[in-house]
């Protein structure tokens, strides 16, 4: 039995049977002067501990071995064991989601079946909803490279038609390249034939999942879970001119700052740095195809809402 357990039992026994300290010591053999010493932490466990704190209150839904990475980041010298252990001690702990299970699906596009070769090989894009204080509208549309795990875009606006989806697109095609894939929903969302057609003339291959299967697309399914659970739920939007602040904040702590569990905490943004361009990436000079080419009448233009 260690000194800390015979110093729990002597604690019992002085408290049940109302005995001397000094007689449940020699019950238990414990010397009287381990029984009682008093641990004294270190200035520097202190500080650490502090700082962890302080981290755990900016970002109440990472773990412990998220707030290491970002505590070695800050030149903390610390491991794993160190940081749980005192994560344990402060009686932290980050509340679990029941998660439903699901079927992995059969689709050919689905993400653990076509899965990216490098930056630039496949790229997802979905939306997601949320509401201002007043009860408006928001919706979001997010681009994720899934190769680095970047969020290459994140757009915020009451609603977005298809032009303004190829807008996006085109302004990343432009300043990051063309990317070979793209994998998506292929519910109402995404029938656009304008945004097909136009991504067709630049030799984009559309994947299409699985009715009914979102999790097919797993990376972007992925994203909007740790966007609803760190950013939508921990915000209130007064306005749509205030979430499109507290977005472009997000976005960049995203890619910037936050470690992802998937990179070997690394930030996306530095994994991305590591890395060398996919072989045969498509490039995008000049300007975009035209949408009179892609737009086919107004029938085409559809409101993704």
């Amino acid at each position: 039995m260690s000194p800390s357990r015979k110093r729990e039992a002597v604690e019992h026994l002085e408290q049940t049977f109302e005995i001397s300290q000094r007689r449940a010591c020699r019950t238990v053999a414990q010397p009287r002067s381990t029984q009682r010493y008093s641990a004294q932490r270190p200035e520097s466990e202190t500080r650490l501990v502090r700082r962890m704190l302080d981290l755990v209150a900016q970002h109440p839904r990472y773990g412990y071995r998220r707030i290491r990475a970002l505590l070695r980041a800050e030149g903390w010298k610390v491991n794993g064991k160190r940081v749980y252990r005192l994560w344990r001690r402060e009686g932290l702990k980050v509340p679990r989601k029941q998660r439903k299970k699901r079927r992995l699906g059969s689709s050919q596009n689905a993400c653990h079946r076509r899965r990216p070769d490098g930056i630039n090989g496949v790229w997802c894009w979905d939306f997601v909803f949320d509401h201002t204080t007043s009860g408006s509208l928001l919706k979001w549309l997010s681009i994720v490279d899934e190769y680095t795990r970047e969020c290459l875009a994140l757009k915020v606006a009451r609603s977005i038609t298809a032009e303004e989806v190829i807008d996006t697109l085109a302004e990343l095609f432009a300043i990051r390249g063309v990317p070979s894939h793209i994998r998506s929903d292929n519910g109402p969302e995404f029938i656009a034939q304008a945004i097909q057609r136009w991504l067709g003339q630049l030799g984009v291959k559309a994947l299409y999942i699985e009715p009914g299967a979102p999790w097919e697309n797993g990376y972007a399914e992925s994203f909007h879970s740790k966007l609803r659970d760190e950013f939508l739920n921990a915000e209130e939007f007064a306005s749509l001119r205030e979430a499109r602040g507290l977005t472009r904040a997000f976005q960049e702590a995203y890619n910037q700052a936050r470690p992802h569990s998937g990179l070997g905490y690394q930030t996306p943004a530095a994994f991305a740095a590591r890395c060398t361009p996919r072989r045969g990436a498509g490039t995008f000079e000049g300007s975009p195809p035209p949408l009179a080419a892609a737009i086919d009448g107004s029938k085409d233009m559809v409101r993704l809402s």
